[in-house]
């Protein structure tokens, strides 16, 4: 999960052991943050640099799907890797850089990309598969492309809204006894099995942080991870 600190974002897990060194540190604290720029310093890792040295979320932290599992174990595995991976693009920067549209003439933007993978994450998992009524957070049948516009947008809104809708999908998720069971797409009408839900899923998350690779290393060179 993202925590909004004032300008900034910061990723909320707290650590008690540097996971490199074994070294005990503060929870989350700023003995952390300074051994891990150092190392990176001392490494001349540039890009382990630009990303803990404005408060970044720690890539380690990311959980990678296990390479022996069940099908459910991995795919929703896999899933909540590209989730944690947005996390990453989007973590230590302020509002006006997550809703620059910095790879122009593309008009997307790393706050666009949260806002409408939240609107994803809720018409797949809530509307279509489960059947809920779960109308668009911020689209509309005039406006299809409303997430991605983030002039002026709530940036807190916005992740809290993508928490949400991903705490709900890992509820419906967890409920669902079979892979197999099946929702109605609204669209079509056609039968979707949470099986392939949760594929199209990876596959939306993969595509659009091959965006978020981009648009964050014209914010600040970030790059990786």
């Amino acid at each position: 999960m993202i925590a909004v600190v004032g300008d900034r974002h910061r990723g909320s897990r707290a650590r008690s052991k540097d996971p490199r060194s074994g070294a005990v540190v503060a929870d989350g604290g700023i003995v952390d943050s300074f051994l891990t720029t150092v190392r990176a310093l001392l490494a001349n890792d540039v890009s382990e640099l630009l990303w803990h040295s404005s408060g970044l979320g720690d890539p380690m932290d990311r959980q990678n799907a296990p390479l022996v599992g069940t099908e459910r174990e991995v795919l929703t595995a896999w899933l909540d890797y590209h989730r944690s991976t947005l996390e990453l693009k989007c973590a230590g920067l302020t509002p006006d850089q997550l809703r620059l549209q910095s790879v122009p003439p593309s008009t997307l933007s790393l706050l666009g990309l949260v806002r409408h993978l939240a609107e994803v994450e809720r018409a797949w998992f809530r509307k279509n598969f489960e059947g809920e009524v779960a109308p668009p957070i911020w689209n509309s049948d005039d406006d299809r492309y409303a997430d991605f516009r983030t002039e002026g947008a709530d940036v807190d809104e916005a992740f809290r809204q993508w928490n949400a809708e991903c705490g709900r999908s890992r509820e419906i998720v967890a409920a669902t006894a079979s892979l197999d069971a099946e929702g109605i797409q609204r669209r079509t009408g056609a039968s979707i099995s949470l099986r392939w839900v949760l594929v199209h899923m990876i596959e939306e998350y993969a595509r659009h942080n091959g965006h978020a690779d981009l648009l964050r290393e014209r914010i600040d060179g970030a790059t990786g991870k």
